[in-house]
């Protein structure tokens, strides 16, 4: 049988999990957290602070699945992208709704936006708000975070020759759109 110092002594050499998730946390938090930002304004969430502290909660509660700590910072990336894309879908139905009762669709920039972009910046993310969804995210992926294929792939959820066709197509459109404003 085994005495009470033991047990306690056993508790003690025992790795706290739940301590190491919250510091491994603080750490990415740290580092990548205005990055998330970033691409969450650039692949045109209103409310990127929200996405991206979102995106962290579930990267939290989902710790132990894992399948290694390395893997959080491309969770994030994926976990940001797909609530971004969820917020436009829903915005969508909520403006068609607003069209339909008469109102007229305002787009207001947020805090982040204006924070981030700078004037120079503007034509640039004008042309790529206008782009399809897929291959703004496809562009913003490679180009913000220079993010491989494959990356990019798992982030979207979809095949490295589907980021290829996505990102070649957002080139070719953000070129004709830019060749125009000159």
């Amino acid at each position: 049988m085994k005495d009470i110092h033991t047990v306690v002594r056993g508790a003690e050499a025992r790795p706290d999990p739940d301590r190491d998730r919250e510091e491994a946390i603080a750490e990415l938090f740290e580092i990548h957290h205005l990055p998330l930002v970033r691409l969450a304004v650039l692949l045109g969430a209103d409310d990127a602070e929200d996405v991206v502290a979102e995106a962290f909660y579930q990267l939290y509660r989902r710790w132990r699945r894992l399948r290694s700590p390395e893997a959080a910072a491309t969770y994030l990336r994926s976990v940001v992208v797909n609530l971004t894309r969820m917020r436009i879908r829903h915005l969508q139905v909520v403006r068609r709704h607003a069209a339909r009762d008469g109102a007229e669709p305002v787009h207001a920039a947020s805090g982040e936006e204006r924070a981030v972009l700078r004037d120079d910046q503007k034509a640039l993310v004008d042309a790529v708000r206008a782009l399809p969804a897929r291959q703004r995210e496809a562009l913003v992926l490679r180009f913000w975070l220079d993010l491989r294929e494959s990356e990019i792939a798992d982030a979207m959820g979809i095949t490295v020759g589907s980021v290829k066709v996505h990102v070649s197509r957002g080139m070719a459109a953000l070129s004709r759109v830019l060749e125009e404003r000159r």
